[in-house]
This record gives structure tokens, sequence and C-alpha cells, in this order.
């Protein structure tokens, strides 16, 4: 199949869905997309991101109920250690060296595992991956091609992953440029979007400890920024809904001990956000707006959505780590 839309007929791409970064947070994409495969919610292209490239490659090879439970599967077996294995070799490398910090042997080996189509045009519904060129700063559209090496490219954090070279090119991590694809999809013929964000951090107690932890934490908080900027500059023709994310959420985007906790979480809530009917609303949550619950933050909130303007009020869980603040390592 085809993974360019065809500009030629009628029958652009109606609904896309796009899939944002966020790390280990990528989890929560998971439980949004089992509530929505369950609610019948079928796109007809997918677009992604870092790790939203991922998720997007997966669920696009079989964008159905199976197919999401099979994607949760996956997510339950992921560890750190599979995603971002920092070794001895590449810690001495990065300090004598000046080398990257994390070989992407352990990325390879989950998308190798686990996506059934080697190429990205062979996915069941059209795919699309976002990545940087990392001389020029542009976002390039990967829809064909090798699955494998466009998703790595998507999920090369600067300074982390080495740049991977597909053509002419050097990629980056989709972050870098456009980790929330929206206006993409747009070009890419969608007149609806669904956006499936991961959200951020928005109850932690002190800074992430560590280079890189204290780097994703402060990424995510750039992706919602992004996202809320796309979609609120949007043509007023172009119908958008955003599946809310959890907060309060505290912990890191590096941590992958909580992945089942963040998924279920996730499913509930857009459940509850579809019965509500949140797919005909086009809003940006507040969740996604910068807010930071604080130090007196009350934990005993109720269960709900974001509809109004006051952070704290009308969230829908305290999701809290045992372990926040400590140096974690995950996916891009």
């Amino acid at each position: 199949m085809p993974s360019t839309p065809d500009t030629s007929t009628t029958q652009k791409p109606e609904t896309a869905f796009v899939l944002a970064g966020g790390g280990s947070f990528g989890a929560v994409q998971v439980g949004m997309l089992k509530a929505l495969a369950r609610a019948g919610v079928v796109p007809d292209l997918v677009v992604g991101s870092s790790v939203g490239a991922y998720n997007a490659a997966l669920f696009a090879s079989d964008p159905t109920v199976e197919g999401a439970e099979r994607l949760a599967r996956i997510w339950h077996g992921i560890r750190r250690q599979d995603a971002f294995p920092i070794t001895l070799s590449t810690l001495w490398r990065f300090v004598w060296r000046g080398d990257v910090l994390v070989s992407s042997t352990g990325l390879k080996r989950l998308i190798d595992a686990h996506l059934p189509c080697r190429r990205i045009e062979e996915t069941r519904v059209p795919l699309h991956i976002v990545a940087t060129d990392f001389f020029t700063g542009q976002p390039r559209v990967l829809s064909q091609g090798p699955a494998r090496e466009a998703i790595l490219a998507s999920s090369a954090i600067p300074a982390a992953f080495a740049p991977v070279r597909i053509g002419d090119r050097y990629l980056v991590d989709g972050a870098v440029t456009s980790n929330t694809p929206v206006r993409i999809a747009v070009k890419l013929g969608a007149r609806r979007l669904v956006v499936l964000p991961t959200g951020f951090a928005c109850d932690l107690k002190s800074p992430p400890r560590g280079a890189i932890p204290a780097a994703m934490h402060a990424l995510t908080l750039l992706i919602a920024r992004q996202l809320v900027f796309e979609l609120e500059s949007l043509d007023p023709s172009i119908s958008f809904a955003i599946v809310p994310t959890l907060c309060p959420l505290d912990g890191s985007p590096y941590d992958f001990s909580r992945t089942a906790e963040l998924m279920e979480s996730a499913q509930r809530l857009a459940e509850e956000w579809i019965d509500a009917g949140g797919l005909d609303s086009s809003r940006v949550p507040d969740q996604l707006r910068p807010h930071h619950h604080g130090e007196n933050h009350d934990h005993d909130h109720h269960h709900g959505h974001d509809h109004a303007h006051h952070h704290g009020h009308h969230h829908h869980r305290d999701h809290k780590s045992h372990d926040h603040g400590h140096a974690h390592h995950g996916v891009a």
C-alpha cells in the first residue's frame, strides 16, 4: 500500500492519528490506542515522532483492537536496558573520546523483534515518520523505505544517540524540529486530527537528577508547548481532538517500571473522554498548558476531565512514583 497520499484523487486521508514523543511516557499512548480501537476509531494515516514513531509503526501495521493489545504486551516487557542501554564501553567512549552515550543496538532489537513490516510502505494504514535533518534542522518526513532506520532516526536524541544516515542525509530525533507533527499530518491530507500526547511530569517535587533525565524532562515540556502552539494556529477548517493526558503526573520519562500503571490509567481516562463526546470537541486541554502542582498540591483528586481553566481541580488521578528524582534511562 502506498504510504504517500494520492493527491490526484478526492480520496485523501481524512483522519490522522498524531503520536508525539515522551520517552517511557509513550506507554500512555498505548492505553489511548486501546481505547480508540475499542471505540471503532480507525485512522486513514498515522504520523509519529520519537517514541511515537515506534508506537505509530506497530499500530499502523495492525490498526485493530488485537493490534493495540499486542502493542500493550510489548510495552509490558520493555525495560530500561532494552531500549536505552548504557554500558561501560559506551560510557568509556563518551568520557574519553566524546562519543555518543548510548548504543542503538537495544532499540534495533526491539524493532526487529516486534515490527512485522520491514518497510514503511508495507503497513496496513499509511505510516509517516518524522525526523530532523541534523545539518539544517528541518523536518524530514519518511513515508517509504526501511522502517527500522526511520524509527531509529526519529528517536536519535542528539548527544545520546548517533545521527542515522538515510540516503545522503543525517537524521536525528524528530523532537528537535516537530515532535508533535500536527502540520505535517495536515500537509499529508488529513482534515481531522486525533492527537495522542504523552504529557509531562507536572508534579515533581525536585528537579530530575542526572543530565539525561533532566534533558528528557525539559524536552517533554517543549513538546507540550509545541503541540499547543501548532494546534491553536491551525486553519479553522481542520478539526482536531486531543486525547487527555494523565495529570497530575510525576516520575521520569526514563523510568520503565510504571508502564502497566500508565497504560491502564490512560486507557480508562480515554474511555471516559470518548464516552463524554471528547472526539467531537476541538479544544486544547489545560493539562498540556504550562503548570506545576508544587509542594502544596492536594493529592486527593476526584476523577474527571479537565474542562475548567483551573489546574489542580479537574484531573484524573495522582500518579505517584516511589523513585522520582532518580536517574532512569529509557527510550527516546
